[in-house]
């Protein structure tokens, strides 16, 4: 009788221990799309907004700050070409990143952005960014890379400033060249 409970005892927790296990592995893409239902986490869109029905609120003024920074594996110089912008909901601004790769290598980055505070990223709207592709750049040269934004006039009053940041990594080990092989460091 005693062991036929240990048995069971067993069973039920190593059921368990399994279960656990594999919420574990669920929990990644669970929050990834609770993140992308509420906004928190300040991810953005990874895809190009429309301005087809955006009308511009006049009546308020939004501080957008803009921030940039290189993984501590990039040796890229990437800024802003301004630090920050006041706009009205709705209109539309167009602003530069400038990256430098002062390296003598060829070097492949890719900019993931994020937005403070994180419930603002669902009124961030990017018509165009940089941060939708990867940006590949020879040594010793430098680029503008474009963003193209709006905030959308359904912004709640609470918010009055909203800070994009991006943060530049490099991928260039896992770029894929034109002929489909991966391209090397240093090519």
């Amino acid at each position: 009788m005693i062991k036929s409970m240990h048995k069971t005892l067993t069973g039920k927790l190593i059921v368990l221990s399994l279960g656990m296990f594999g919420f574990g592995f669920a929990l990644v893409p669970l929050y990834d799309v609770f993140c992308d239902l509420t906004g928190i986490n300040g991810k953005t869109a990874t895809t190009a907004a429309s301005t087809d029905a955006a009308v511009i609120d006049t009546s308020r003024e939004i501080i957008i700050e803009f921030i940039a920074r290189p993984n501590k594996d990039m040796p890229w110089i990437f800024k802003p070409e301004i630090s920050r912008i006041k706009v009205h909901p709705g209109e539309v601004h167009r602003i530069n990143y400038i990256a430098t790769n002062p390296t003598q290598r060829f070097i492949t980055g890719q900019a993931v952005p994020s937005v403070a505070p994180g419930q603002a990223a669902l009124y961030f709207h990017k018509i165009e960014c940089f941060c939708f592709s990867q940006q590949q750049l020879a040594g010793g040269k430098d680029m503008l890379m474009p963003l193209q934004f709006y905030v959308d006039p359904a912004l709640p009053d609470k918010f009055s400033t909203i800070t994009l940041s991006y943060t530049l990594y490099d991928v260039t080990a896992n770029t894929v060249d034109i002929a489909g092989s991966p391209t090397k460091l240093g090519e």
